[in-house]
């Protein structure tokens, strides 16, 4: 079928069918969940660790500041983790 746009000249750099299904996405999506069996359990998961649990560490005032400030810091420890690991500083165990 896409023959036809080649022969025809047309385009020879993107597939247009591709370009047209893009269309009916929502529709399809709103039908039968979302393409390639993805499922919101892991947008909701990735919602919880990201959003809810640093918001119930706040105390509610300016509590997006105080969510950014958790999630930076987070993101620190587990950067500073890995490096250690790489370098081999956590390979014992701490308790002994």
């Amino acid at each position: 079928y896409h023959k036809v746009f080649w022969n025809a000249g047309v385009v020879d750099t993107f597939s247009l069918p591709q370009q047209h299904a893009m269309e009916h996405y929502y529709h399809l999506i709103c039908q039968f969940s979302t393409p390639n069996s993805l499922c919101s359990s892991i947008t909701e998961s990735k919602h919880i660790k990201a959003i809810k649990q640093p918001y119930w560490h706040t105390n509610c005032f300016q509590a997006l500041r105080q969510m950014l400030l958790i999630n930076q810091r987070l993101n620190k420890l587990i950067t500073t983790c890995a490096n250690f690991k790489e370098h081999g500083m956590l390979n014992e165990p701490l308790l002994s």
